[in-house]
């Protein structure tokens, strides 16, 4: 695609970027037969391809209307078009540029800016999420049905492996706590500590980490969400500095992916671009983790998981991350029956913050994703992200969790009697 930016952006390291990504695009139109937005919409410029034009004309000085902010919006950024695209056009970098460009040119109406900020500044705290989440639990069935969604029973958290000095192991690994999974499931992380303990890994907290940025980056809020990430680093960097860690685990793959890309993020500051190489680079998804104790898990596991099983592979995972199959390809060796549904490859609708900010479209992609995981006649729903857990529970009664939790429960009645009961 040949193009010409404006002045405004022409030269920056955001318009070299965005003009290079441009370039790539050979409007195949590919891209459209995966958007989950095209596909329940019909409109060209709610997919990829429309998406892509619309930012071009903006970006080479074209004036952007409240409708191109909306088509925009409407994006999930779940990035299956990168996944299908030939060319290898990195549609999830060029759509942040485009909607930050735009927000500054087309104000947003009151409503959406309260809605917005309150976004931006509650959920990344979980000192102010936490205690919100529960006071809304509490008046769950006075609010509005969006927010009802989002207001799931939080699962218990068991007991923290005891990593005293006399059972400390050798292999030691970091996790990101995150924003709203301490609250949402906070047994995630102590199931994949105990699994890990299991397997001779201590899995440890860094103080002083939180949000892993994407919550304000994505809302357009980039220097806070790239404030929030380097908070992350300066707490983690002690530990690799140090040669404590081997790895830092994500247990939600929506902060993965975006940690992953801490060094492209970071690369144009001097202070911590190196810091931010290092760190995305010791960046690892839990199912990148386990599939390294594969036998011993699959012995300890053999015929311990008698419940069909579906697996939904969250977008930041297949397409972000472009992991597929480890997860599948673990529980199967164990013996359990796994099964994938129908467009597994679609978004759910979660997608973050936009589950909250466009409920329609939201509530549409679930009720189809959730009618084919549905027909695969599971038991159970298996996933790997905090939003598709908590998106996916609240339309069905079928339990949704996480596949550590999965696996955790298989193995504690072998594994009880070697395990701590001190807290996190």
């Amino acid at each position: 695609m040949q193009t010409n930016l404006a002045d405004f952006i022409k030269g920056t390291a955001d318009g070299i970027e965005a003009e290079a990504i441009l370039r790539a695009c050979v409007h195949c139109g590919f891209c459209t037969a995966t958007c989950p937005t095209y596909q329940l919409l019909g409109d060209e410029l709610d997919g990829p391809r429309g998406r892509i034009y619309l930012i071009k004309q903006v970006l080479e000085g074209a004036q952007p209307t409240r409708k191109t902010q909306l088509h925009l919006d409407r994006c999930l950024t779940c990035r299956n078009c990168e996944t299908t695209c030939p060319s290898g056009v990195k549609y999830g970098r060029l759509v942040d540029i485009g909607r930050r460009v735009v927000d500054q040119q087309v104000p947003r109406p009151l409503g959406e800016r309260i809605k917005r900020s309150t976004l931006k500044q509650l959920l990344p705290r979980s000192a102010l999420f936490t205690p919100a989440f529960r006071a809304g639990q509490a008046l769950r069935p006075l609010l509005s049905t969006t927010l009802q969604d989002k207001l799931q029973p939080a699962r218990q958290a068991g007991a923290w492996p005891d990593f005293s000095v006399n059972r400390g192991h050798a292999r030691k690994m970091l996790v990101l706590d995150g924003c709203v999974q301490p609250a949402m499931a906070p047994n995630i992380n102590a199931a994949a500590a105990r699994v890990l303990d299991a397997l001779g890994v201590q899995l440890m907290v860094a103080p002083r980490a939180g949000c892993c940025g994407a919550v304000r980056y994505h809302l357009n809020d980039q220097a806070a969400g790239l404030d929030d990430m380097r908070r992350n680093i300066d707490a983690w960097w002690p530990y690799v500095e140090q040669e404590q860690v081997e790895a830092i685990v994500m247990t939600a793959s929506g902060c993965g992916v975006t940690v992953k890309e801490y060094g492209h993020l970071l690369a144009h500051d001097p202070a911590y671009a190196a810091k931010a190489g290092r760190i995305a680079m010791l960046t690892r998804d839990l199912s990148e983790i386990l599939p390294e104790f594969e036998e011993e898990l699959a012995a300890k596991l053999q015929g311990r998981i008698t419940t069909r099983v579906a697996w939904h592979p969250p977008c930041t995972l297949q397409h972000g991350q472009q992991i597929r199959g480890k997860v599948e390809g673990l529980l199967r060796a164990a013996g359990v029956d796994v099964r994938l549904c129908a467009d597994s490859h679609l978004c759910c609708g979660s997608a973050g913050t936009y589950s909250v900010l466009h409920p329609e479209i939201a509530h549409a992609l679930r009720e189809r994703k959730l009618a084919n995981l549905a027909a695969t006649g599971a038991d159970e729903i298996v996933s790997a992200n905090i939003g598709c857990l908590s998106h996916l529970q609240s339309g069905t009664q079928t339990p949704v969790t996480h596949w550590i939790e999965l696996i955790d429960r298989a193995l504690a009645p072998q594994e009880a009697s070697a395990r701590g009961t001190s807290g996190a």
